[in-house]
């Protein structure tokens, strides 16, 4: 009983966020009712839990760095041209309704690669692939849910991504290892997204041709126009830039400086800052800024935006991960896992499910991979036996668990801080996009759905041994020390017997 009253916290807040609530409530709602729960089953004072809260809260300080550097350029972006060349390119070179969605997917993907996070990627492609969606008459849920998918699949296996250094670093395994291991997986579930999001588009029926910039930006309402001159002046800038056929190669040189500076390593502070600093300076040559203190206005645009609710969210959402951290509420069911599997492949899938669970429950990537990754070690290492090899593949998969099943495994989950976050922007971005909804992105986003469930299929029944470098070890290899226990203990007593 005291386990499911630990675990109660996770029904609260999905309950609150499935009926409607904005997390910005659910989130401090939840954390006040996980702390009467930790006070009341553990005892523990309110400055312990609150101590607690503000220890989880110190893993988001970079987040919040990056974040409001995101915002930044997504305004810039939108302001100097940057967004509207691209635009233009992939429409000259004949971009369709039915192609658009997949040409996000690939291109975010790429682009999270190299800078390694999947909210800078998504905060700088949204206002670029969004309005472009509606030029060549898109699908709207379709095409956010493949940038989604594509901004996560480089934080899931990006060297320079924080959840991959941090999961392999906890698991005690190399970077380069785990890419390598999941890395013919990973690019078979783009392979899939990528035909899925394509079969989608055909099947929805939308329009093979080539869209006409002019002509849907004209169909704008004028209510619209005064919407967004309101909420989002930067997304007024390129429309115009659009209409007017803004098209300078150069102009892309922003977005190729954050994919060369992210590949070479770079920090993804510096890189996103290269992205702001390399749009003023390309504007200013194309005549798009001619005011530096009007560009140095975009850039406060983009923090206080990124101030003003996700930041704000992301620090309730840290507290509540946090508190459910401080009450060990994932202990009793690790326990549970180790008493119900029967082989070493059962106990690895079961990883991936508490993973799953954990990142539910906590409601974040981060907090997920540093609460859940040491109970799943700590579970293998004690549990199995194998040789040093062996068990450093078991490793290898259990950072692989801890990293997919958060940073992909969160956009199945509708509370969860991406999803406020991704929700957040293309609201910001694109303000037409009035009935998106968690759950609408959720249906659409092909690549977390296929890597998701394969991960889980391939692991209990073995077939991820037909995947290259992606298979585990299992019996007779590796096995359970309880089942060498026990039957050590049937020999003694046939011994003794005898």
């Amino acid at each position: 009983m005291r386990s499911l009253i630990k675990l109660s916290p996770i029904v609260v807040i999905a309950g609150l966020m499935m009926s409607g609530m904005d997390i910005l409530l659910a989130a401090p709602i939840s954390f006040i009712y996980a702390t009467l729960v930790a006070m009341a089953v553990d005892r523990f004072s309110f400055n312990e839990i609150l101590d607690a809260a503000l220890d989880n809260l110190k893993h988001f300080l970079i987040v919040f760095l990056i974040l409001q550097a995101a915002y930044a350029v997504a305004e810039c972006f939108m302001a100097t041209g940057v967004a509207a060349s691209i635009i233009n390119l992939a429409l000259k070179l004949g971009l369709t309704a039915k192609s658009v969605a997949v040409t996000s997917l690939l291109v975010t993907a790429v682009l999270s690669i190299a800078t390694g996070t999947s909210w800078g990627t998504f905060a700088a492609c949204a206002p670029i692939f969004l309005w472009l969606n509606h030029i060549v008459g898109g699908n709207l849920f379709l095409t956010i849910g493949a940038i989604a998918g594509g901004s996560c699949f480089g934080d899931n296996i990006g060297l320079i991504s924080d959840t991959t250094i941090v999961s392999s670093g906890l698991q005690g395994v190399e970077i380069i290892h785990r890419v390598r291991h999941q890395g013919v997986w990973s690019g078979m579930c783009l392979v899939l997204a990528a035909a899925a999001f394509y079969a989608a588009g055909a099947f929805m029926g939308l329009p093979g041709t080539v869209g006409h910039a002019a002509d849907a930006i004209n169909a704008i309402p004028p209510e619209v126009w005064t919407a967004l001159e309101e909420q989002r002046p930067s997304a007024v800038a390129l429309l115009h830039q659009v209409q007017e056929g803004v098209m300078s190669y150069y102009l892309i040189i922003p977005l190729l400086v954050i994919l060369v500076t992210a590949f070479k390593g770079v920090s993804t502070l510096i890189c996103l800052g290269s992205g702001i600093l390399t749009s003023l300076i390309f504007g200013w040559a194309a005549g798009t800024v001619t005011d530096i203190n009007a560009f140095l206005d975009l850039c406060y645009t983009g923090f206080s935006d990124a101030g003003g609710w996700s930041i704000a969210m992301m620090l309730w959402v840290g507290a509540f991960g946090g508190v459910m951290n401080k009450m060990s509420a994932f202990e009793p069911i690790a326990n549970a896992i180790l008493g119900i599997v029967r082989n070493v492949r059962q106990l690895m899938f079961s990883n991936a499910i508490l993973c799953l669970i954990g990142n539910a429950a906590l409601a974040d990537e981060m907090a997920q991979i540093v609460t859940i990754s040491p109970i799943i070690k700590s579970m293998t290492e004690s549990s199995v036996e194998g040789s040093p090899k062996d068990m450093y593949t078991l490793a290898l998969r259990n950072a692989t668990y801890a990293d997919a099943m958060g940073v992909l495994g969160s956009q199945l989950i509708p509370w969860h801080c991406y999803m406020g976050f991704f929700v957040g922007i293309s609201l910001s971005v694109y303000p037409l996009a009035e009935a998106l909804s968690p759950m609408s992105i959720i249906g659409y986003n092909y690549l977390a759905w296929i890597a998701v469930v394969s991960m889980l299929l391939l692991t209990i029944t073995g077939l991820d041994r037909f995947i290259p470098l992606f298979k585990i070890p299992s019996e007779p290899d590796v096995y359970l020390k309880k089942h060498a226990a026990s039957a050590g203990q049937g020999e003694n007593e046939a011994s003794t017997a005898s």
